[in-house]
């Protein structure tokens, strides 16, 4: 009897065949469903598409290729059944939200089966990703301004939006909204920030351990919707233990010791801060409310591509580069982790219109977009390896480093 996973990765082979055919420069312009072209069409010229690869009981691997009007592409894609005995999918980090390591290294570390980058990132400065995320039923951070969101715009994209997998074991597209106040002697305080590379203007972040290293000032710097503005000028933080402020002074970097929690503000939301003195006895509050109404067991940030199988209207079009992306079927149960690579003499990267046409074709109902360019890599452990194996083709000179992922495990 074959498990689900691996009965999908068959039905795999036909999709994916369909949507080669489909996979057009313009494709996704228009919602109404994409017209196969013969495949002895000049224009739509269908490659290979390679044997299925099981990684585990429940996920399988499959590679393909396609000549498009603008030339061949290859890409990788990796089928989740989240209904099968021991499967799960789970946030890949270094250890820190600001911090980056190497998608292979991230999922040997922690025994993923299969995984692919996550959301795009403040790359060159925090190196912390920009939506929220979510790691084993716990919230790591939330949605930085969205004037201050890295990536290619998607029309309709919240900062908020993620691709969860929540405490039914559902996958969906949801937005988690920050909730929260620190309450003191001195007055009740909105939270605006939970470890983020840019907490708003007049705001105040929460920073805990997850966050790392990085200094917490370069957080304070821009604005809401301009990152190379000035920093604020009125800067404050304070170090919290046990309940109690321990310290005051203007945001540094280093590690926060484990258990303890540090306040840092800006603009008005510095001068709410400031007031905080040393002995006083705060109470943070915060969580990431997802609109779905369930809790997420695992979150990350994205842009919302496809939407009940309609690519969203206005989608780029014109540059072609590498992609990742993640998507869910009709049940939200079977889960598809899709690379395509680019910028490469063998495959020239696709459009977002491109990515979501090629996704829709694919049987998937939902998915977002990822980081793509330089971070687009997917990996997978074959049966018995001791590590995962890079399967796509970077298009760096090596695997970039990035701050998050999605990781798959089985048992």
């Amino acid at each position: 009897m074959r498990a689900r996973g691996a009965g999908r990765g068959h039905a795999l082979v036909a999709l994916l065949a369909t949507a080669l055919l489909a996979f057009a420069p313009s494709a996704a312009a228009e919602p109404a469903p994409p017209t196969p072209t013969p495949e002895g069409s000049p224009d739509r010229v269908v490659g290979e598409v390679g044997p299925e690869q099981p990684v585990a009981v429940g996920v399988v691997h499959q590679g393909f290729t396609t000549t498009a009007a603008a030339g061949q592409v290859m890409g990788d894609v990796v089928v989740v059944d989240l209904t099968s005995p021991g499967i799960r999918a789970d946030l890949l980090t270094p250890g820190t939200i600001a911090a980056r390591a190497p998608v292979a290294a991230m999922a040997d570390h922690t025994g993923a089966v299969a995984g692919i980058n996550g959301d795009f990132f403040d790359i060159g400065r925090t190196n912390a990703p920009a939506g929220p995320a979510v790691a084993g039923g716990r919230p790591l951070k939330a949605a930085v301004p969205h004037g201050r969101r890295m990536g290619p715009a998607v029309p309709g994209a919240e900062i908020e939006h993620v691709f969860a997998v929540g405490v039914d074991s559902v996958g969906r597209i949801d937005r988690l909204r920050l909730a929260g106040t620190a309450t003191s002697p001195r007055g009740a305080f909105p939270i605006t920030a939970l470890n983020q590379y840019a907490v708003s203007v007049d705001g105040i972040g929460v920073f805990t351990p997850d966050w790392g290293v990085a200094d917490r000032a370069t957080t304070l710097c821009g604005t809401d919707v301009d990152r190379d503005a000035p920093c604020a000028a009125d800067q404050a933080e304070v170090l919290i233990h046990e309940g109690v402020v321990v310290l005051a002074g203007p945001p540094v970097g280093g590690q926060i010791p484990q258990g303890d929690v540090v306040l840092t503000g800006r603009d008005k939301g510095a001068a709410m801060v400031r007031s905080l003195e040393i002995g006083d006895r705060v109470q943070i509050d915060y969580s990431l409310v997802p609109a779905s109404g369930v809790q997420p067991q695992f979150a990350i940030g994205g842009s919302p591509i496809l939407i009940d199988r309609v690519p969203v209207a206005g989608l780029d079009d014109r540059e072609r580069a590498p992609r990742s992306a993640v998507g869910i079927g009709p049940d939200g149960h079977f889960m598809f982790l899709l690379t395509l690579d680019g910028r490469q003499t063998d495959s020239v990267g696709a459009t977002l219109a491109e990515l979501a046409t090629v996704l829709r074709a694919m049987g998937v109902d939902d998915a977002i977009n990822l980081d793509g360019g330089g971070s687009s890599t997917q990996v997978f452990r074959s049966p018995g390896a001791s590590g995962v194996t890079i399967v796509n083709d970077p298009s760096g000179s090596s695997p970039r480093l990035v701050p998050n992922g999605i990781g798959i495990y089985a048992g």
